[in-house]
C-alpha cells in the first residue's frame, strides 16, 4: 500500500517553547495551517520536554503543562483538516534527574568529564551513540506512537553533538577498530577514518532500530532523522537515500558569505541520493546566524528568494516557527503568499524528473578520507566554484553522489564535472571511464583521482588514461603570482580572452606530463615569480610549454582536465577570466545543441522540469547587491528573457503560460525547439508548457 510520503507539498512546523502551554492560542495554528493550504505539519511532542502527560520515567514534562495535553490538542486540530502529522522529538539533552539516575547516558569531553549543555547549563548533553538511544528514546517514541498514532517521528539533533568520549563510546570504538578515539578530524589519521565508518554504522543501526519500533506500532509511519546534506555531511547519503522515504533538508537560511543559490544546491544534493523521492526544504521565518535570534523575523525579500530558489530546484517548502507565541507577526503574510501561490500551481510543481544535461559530482569519501579538517578549502570551495559558474552561465545542472555513478544515474547527462574529486576507487574510475567511452563528456580539476576511496595516495591518476596525463609525484602550492600563457588565442577555450596574452593561474598545481602528443595546448604555465619588492616583479621563466589544461577525445566522448584549482580559485576571487575559461570549457564539452538556453540581462538560477502533463522552466532572479551576503532588501527586476527550449522526444507543447504573471504567452516552434519571451522577472517566474 502506498504511503503518505509523496502527498504533502507544503509543510508547517511549530516548535514549542516549554512555557508555551498556558499562554499560546492552540486554535490559531490549525486555522493558519488551513489558510495557507499546508498539507502536513511537524509538532513538538517529547524528548527534552514532553508536551503531553507522559508516563515514561524521567521523561521531563513541561513545567507549564498543568493538566493539558498540548500536543494532543494540536494533533486533533490538524487531523480535522486532513493533514499529515509527524511528531517532533529532540534527543540531545536531558535534565538533572536523568543525569543522576543514568550518568552513563551523558556525553563526555576528551578528558572524560560529562558535558553540560553549552546554551542551557541546567541540562546535560546526551551521547547519541550509547545506551540513551537504545534504552530511553525508544520508550518515548513508543508512547507517542501508541497514544497519538502520528504518521512519523522526526528527531532533531539525534546524531550527537560532536565527538563523545564517554565510557560506552571509548569501549565500543576500541572493540570495533582497535584504536582509541581520535581527538580531531584528520585525514591522515587511521583512527579518524575508522571513527567515521564506526559512527556511521552506529547511527544507521539506531535509525533502523527506531524505524522498526515505530512501524511495529503503526506500519504506515516512519522514523525520519534530521540528517543529510552534501559532501561534508557526516552520514553516508547513499545509504540514507536507500533507507528514507523522504528527507528534510535543514538549511533554514543563510548568514555570512553564502550565495542565494545555496538553497537550490541543498535540493540537488539530497536528490542525488534520494532520486525521485520527495525532498522537503526547511526554512526559518527568522534570521539564521550564529547569534541565534530564534524569535526574530527575516526580511520578506530574503525569505522569498531563499524559498523560491529551493522550489525552483525541487524542494517542497517547510516553514519552521520557534515558540507558539507571536512576538512579531510580519512573517505570517510572507508565508501565506508563498504557500497560496504554490497551492494554486501545485500540478506544475509535482515534478517527475529534472531535465538537466550536466551532472556535478560531490564526494563524501573525499571529504572524510582525503580532506578531513580541510573540507572548506579542498571540497566545498571547488564545488561552489563550479556551481557559481554554471549558474552564471544559466546551465541547469544536477548533483551526482560519487557512490552512485552507475550508468542509469549518469544516463541523463551529456557532461559530468569532477570538482577536485580526489578520492575515487578503481571501480568508480571505471564507471567514469565507461561514461566517457559511451559518448559522455568530462571536466575534471586539481587532484581528481589521485587517491583511492580510503584517501590513500596513488602513484598516478586513477583516470590517467582519460586525462592523457601522468602524475610526476609532486604538487605546488599555495603559490603566488603565477600565470597562464595563451598559446593558441583562437582556441574555443579562450574565446573572449582576445588580447589578454596571459591570465592569472590558480593557487595549487599538480605536476603532470602528457602521456601522448598534444593536439591542442591552449594554456601553458608561467611559474610563480616574486611579488615584492616591486623592482623584482618580473617572470624568470616566460614559457614552459607545461599544459594548463589537457584536452582529448576518449572513446566517443571529450575530456578536459585542469591540473590546478581553477574551480577553487574562481570561488575565492571570482575572477572574470576564470569564469570565461570555465564557461568556454562547458560550451566545448556540451556542444551547440542544448536542451535549454535563456538569454537576457541579470543573474538567474535556471532549472527545467517535466511533470505528468507539462514542462516547466524556473527563472529565479538572483540579481541583487545582497546576492552573496544577505539579507535581501528589495527585488531588482530583470529585462526581457529569451527562452529556447527543446522538449523531450515525443512531447508536444500546446500552450505556454507564466505562473507568476498569471497569463498565457505566445510561443514559436523553431527546429523542434519552443521559443518565447518572458517580459521580466521580479523575484521568480515559471514558464509552464502544457503538453
Amino acid at each position: 500500500m502506498p504511503g503518505w510520503f509523496e502527498r504533502p507539498m507544503r509543510w508547517a512546523q511549530l516548535t514549542l517553547a516549554e512555557n508555551d502551554p498556558p499562554t499560546f492560542d492552540v486554535s490559531f495554528w490549525p486555522d493558519y495551517f488551513r489558510e495557507i493550504h499546508a498539507d502536513a505539519v511537524c509538532l513538538s511532542a517529547g524528548g527534552v520536554v514532553a508536551y503531553y502527560p507522559t508516563r515514561v520515567p524521567l521523561h521531563h514534562r513541561s513545567e507549564w503543562l498543568g493538566e493539558r495535553d498540548v500536543f494532543g490538542e494540536l494533533v486533533e486540530g490538524c487531523r480535522r483538516l486532513g493533514l499529515v502529522v509527524i511528531a517532533r522529538t529532540d534527543s540531545h539533552a536531558v535534565h538533572q534527574d536523568v543525569f543522576d539516575a543514568h550518568p552513563e547516558w551523558i556525553a563526555a569531553s576528551a578528558d572524560g568529564r560529562p558535558r553540560r549543555h553549552w546554551a542551557s547549563p541546567e541540562l546535560w548533553v546526551t551521547c547519541a551513540l550509547g545506551p540513551y538511544s537504545s534504552e530511553f528514546m525508544p520508550l518515548v517514541h513508543a508512547e507517542i506512537m501508541t497514544r497519538y498514532r502520528p504518521d512519523g517521528i522526526f528527531t532533531n539533533r539525534w546524531d550527537g553533538s560532536g565527538l563523545c568520549y564517554c565510557a560506552s563510546c571509548r569501549s565500543s570504538f576500541r572493540s570495533a577498530s582497535g584504536y582509541e578515539l581520535p581527538l580531531k578530524p584528520d585525514a591522515h589519521d587511521p583512527a579518524w577514518k575508522a571513527y567515521v565508518r564506526w559512527r556511521q554504522e552506529r547511527l544507521f543501526e539506531i535509525w533502523q532500530d527506531w524505524d522498526a519500533q515505530i512501524r511495529a506500532i503503526n506500519p504506515g509511519a516512519r522514523f525520519i532523522p534530521n540528517a543529510g546534506g552534501g559532501a561534508t555531511s557526516p552520514l553516508d547519503m547513499r545509504r540514507a537515500g536507500e533507507l528514507a522515504e523522504t528527507l528534510f533538508a535543514d538549511r533554514q537560511g543563510r548568514h555570512g558569505p553564502v550565495p542565494l543559490w545555496w538553497s537550490g544546491k541543498d535540493a540537488r544534493e539530497y536528490r542525488a541520493a534520494l532520486g525521485a523521492k520527495p525532498v522537503v526544504g526547511i526554512f526559518s521565518v527568522g534570521l539564521e546566524t550564529p547569534h541565534r535570534w530564534k524569535d526574530s523575523v527575516q526580511s520578506q525579500a530574503e525569505t522569498r528568494l531563499w524559498v523560491l530558489d529551493g522550489i525552483a530546484n525541487g524542494l517542497r517548502p517547510w516553514f519552521t516557527k520557534f515558540a507558539g507565541s507571536l512576538y512579531d507577526r510580519r512573517w505570517l503574510e510572507t508565508v501565506k503568499e508563498l504557500y497560496t501561490w504554490h497551492h494554486a500551481n501545485e500540478h506544475y510543481l509535482r515534478n517527475t524528473r529534472p531535465l538537466a544535461e550536466v551532472g556535478v559530482v560531490y564526494s563524501q569519501q573525499s571529504a572524510h578520507f582525503y580532506a578531513a579538517g580541510e573540507e572548506k578549502e579542498k571540497i566545498e570551495a571547488p564545488l561552489s566554484g563550479i556551481c557559481q559558474a554554471l549558474i552564471e552561465q544559466r546551465i541547469p545542472f544536477e548533483m551526482v553522489h560519487d557512490a552512485l555513478l552507475d550508468p542509469a544515474r549518469l544516463a541523463p547527462f551529456k557532461l559530468l564535472i569532477l570538482p577536485n574529486i580526489a578520492a575515487l576507487s578503481d571501480a568508480q574510475c571505471g564507471q567514469v571511464r565507461s561514461f566517457v567511452e559511451q559518448g559522455g563528456n568530462l571536466v575534471a580539476t586539481w587532484e581528481t583521482s589521485l587517491y583511492d576511496e580510503n584517501g590513500e595516495p596513488r602513484a598516478d591518476f586513477g583516470l590517467a588514461d582519460l586525462f592523457g596525463a601522468r602524475y610526476l609525484g609532486s604538487r605546488r602550492g599555495p603559490v603566488k603570482n603565477s600565470y597562464l600563457h595563451l598559446e593558441q588565442p583562437a582556441h574555443p577555450l579562450l574565446r573572449g580572452l582576445e588580447g589578454a596574452g596571459r591570465i592569472i593561474n590558480g593557487v595549487h598545481w599538480v605536476d603532470a606530463r602528457p602521456t601522448l602528443p598534444l593536439e591542442e595546448n591552449p594554456l601553458t604555465l608561467i611559474p610563480a615569480y616574486p611579488d615584492l619588492p616591486m623592482e623584482k616583479v618580473y617572470p624568470r621563466i616566460t614559457r614552459t610549454g607545461e599544459p594548463g589544461v589537457y584536452l582529448r577525445r576518449f572513446g566517443r566522448g571529450k575530456v578536459a582536465y585542469f591540473p590546478w584549482d581553477l574551480d577553487r580559485t574562481f570561488w575565492e576571487v571570482l575572477a572574470v577570466d576564470h569564469l570565461r575559461l570555465l564557461a568556454n570549457t562547458f560550451d566545448w564539452a556540451l556542444g551547440p545543441e542544448r536542451v535549454l538556453s535563456v538569454t537576457g540581462p541579470g543573474l538567474l538560477d535556471v532549472t527545467a522540469w517535466q511533470q505528468e502533463h507539462s514542462l516547466t522552466i524556473h527563472l529565479v532572479n538572483l540579481t541583487n547587491p545582497m546576492f552573496m551576503r544577505g539579507p535581501v532588501r528589495e527585488f531588482l527586476p530583470t529585462g526581457a528573457q529569451r527562452v529556447r527550449f527543446r522538449p523531450p522526444e515525443g512531447v508536444q507543447v500546446r500552450a505556454a503560460r507564466l505562473l507568476v504573471r498569471r497569463e498565457e504567452i505566445p510561443f514559436q516552434k523553431e527546429g523542434g525547439a519552443v521559443c518565447l519571451e518572458v517580459p521580466l522577472v521580479l523575484d521568480h517566474e515559471v514558464v509552464a508548457l502544457d503538453c
